[in-house]
């Protein structure tokens, strides 16, 4: 590593942020990390000004141009139709893997640690895709539509940065949380994705749970995994859950790498009811930070760093939100000195686990242009098309109106309602939504047909959302009504 300094680019957040962030920076200096730092504008003041996306153009230039954003937490204005800055800065910079460390702490009580059992898990987690597009529609007043992207290049980042994270740290188990029984062509695809990596690392155990039994299993024997790499809503559940087994989100590191950029940040909260009373816990910033250190190949100063973190909760200070009640808590600028007086030295009960990747960072070099993620070349055809339409209509009524009007060539699959079939074999027992879906297949017709067709039953039905039926190098590439 060149003894060059880096800059990194730090904003400090919202809430108790500028005050961790503080305390944390003070210990990066005692331990004499060569990092220069570029404060930069980005947080809730900074929507209040009217930045739309909660950032100055000079912050994004800094992130840009140094590859790192070390961030405290930020708040989002509520009720003011935009969008988290915390999921924005992951997606605007392709920051695809998150990965969080769970581990147990020496002084810090659970559950497991009262039990014997220790924990020690890392979740990744998709970062880009799945419903954090917000992609969202109202199709009327009572039926809301949120839409699911999955893409096989996605699956491929995320998938493989597990493996090869978990190759590096000495990791022998990497497993694949899903719901691939139910969302057979998202979630399937992000199962078949991960079995295609995993034949790469022969010396990994890989293996897959459903993400509901995951979080049953995490409960009951968490001792069990050690890698899970999950979609993104899934993934941001699951490392919720897994902080409370370690003590909660304020003992979260969390990392969003990209190829250019990464970001590491305090997930917790902005506490507002604590902020500007110096009582806040650095710890998960702290963390974060050394995974950012270790990020940048400075490996000496983050080992030092986090043995005398871990040094000193072990020893018994700790602020008021964690620890033996018996003994008195400090605040935040006591216990970043009590760390920085603790430099040197290493836990008793805890293993330091160190990394092979002693790689140089490289600064992001800006690309000409926006690259596209081109995927395998594929046959496609047309089978037919899915509309989506409102109506207060049975679905008889529905089916007899359309039937009416459709070509006799065209055929009438189904009607759904809520994914489920509702005509022709549908229970009358099964309530509707307005909310409808209707299916018509016809085969050797080009899109152009479909859209005229669509546009002639607009007339019969309130369309709002339009799918077509593709068939794939062969492969049915849409899913069953539920009941067919």
């Amino acid at each position: 590593m060149s003894t060059e300094k880096l800059t990194i680019s730090v904003a400090k957040g919202d809430g108790i942020g500028p005050e961790i962030m503080d305390a944390v920076l003070s210990i990066f200096n005692a331990a004499e990390v060569p990092l220069n730092y570029e404060v930069i504008g980005m947080g809730k003041s900074y929507y209040d000004q009217g930045f739309g996306n909660g950032m100055t153009p000079e912050a994004m230039q800094s992130i840009e141009r140094n590859g790192i954003l070390y961030k405290g937490p930020m708040e989002t204005p509520k009720g003011k139709g935009v969008k988290s800055i915390n999921v924005t800065a992951r997606k605007v910079w392709s920051t695809y893997a998150n990965r969080r460390h769970f581990r147990t702490l020496e002084g810090v009580d659970t559950v497991y640690s009262k039990a014997g059992i220790p924990i020690d898990i890392t979740i990744v987690r998709e970062n880009i895709e799945d419903t954090y597009g917000g992609i969202e529609h109202m199709l009327s007043k009572d039926v809301a539509l949120s839409r699911r992207f999955i893409t096989r290049q996605g699956c491929e980042q995320v998938i493989r940065f597990a493996f090869e994270m978990a190759k590096k740290e000495g990791f022998k188990k990497v497993s694949c949380g899903h719901k691939a029984n139910i969302m057979k062509l998202t979630d399937g695809l992000f199962l078949d994705v991960f079995y295609e990596i995993a034949k790469e690392y022969p010396n990994i155990q890989a293996d897959d749970v459903i993400v509901d039994a995951l979080c049953m299993k995490l409960v009951q024997s968490p001792q069990d995994f050690e890698v899970v790499v999950l979609t993104n809503l899934q993934g941001d559940i699951v490392s919720d859950l897994c902080a409370g087994l370690v003590g909660g989100l304020g003992f979260a590191p969390s990392t969003n790498v990209g190829d250019n950029i990464s970001i590491f940040e305090a997930v917790h909260g902005t506490a507002p009811d604590i902020a500007g009373k110096n009582i806040a816990n650095p710890t998960s910033l702290l963390m974060s930070g050394i995974m950012m250190l270790r990020h940048l190949g400075l490996l000496k100063e983050a080992r030092a760093i986090e043995g005398a973190l871990l040094y000193t909760i072990e020893s018994g200070v700790h602020t008021g939100d964690f620890g033996d009640r018996s003994i008195p808590s400090v605040d935040t600028t006591a216990f970043a000195k009590a760390i920085i007086g603790n430099l040197g030295k290493l836990p008793s009960n805890i293993t330091l686990r160190e990394t092979e990747d002693r790689s140089e960072f490289h600064l992001p070099v800006r690309p000409d242009h926006q690259r596209v993620m081109i995927g395998h070349t594929s046959e496609v055809e047309v089978e037919g098309i899915d509309l989506f339409f409102t109506s207060e209509l049975t679905a008889n009524e529905i089916a007899e109106q359309l039937l009416k009007v459709l070509p006799s060539e065209t055929k009438l699959v189904s009607l759904t309602n809520r994914g489920t079939v509702v005509w022709p074999d549908g229970s009358v027992y099964t309530e509707c939504s307005t909310g409808y879906g209707v299916r018509l297949t016809q085969k050797g017709q080009s899109k152009s047909f479909w859209w005229s067709l669509t546009d002639k039953l607009s007339g019969v039905i309130n369309v709002s959302s339009t799918e077509f039926l593709n068939r794939i190098d062969g492969q049915r590439a849409y899913s069953v009504g539920q009941g067919k």
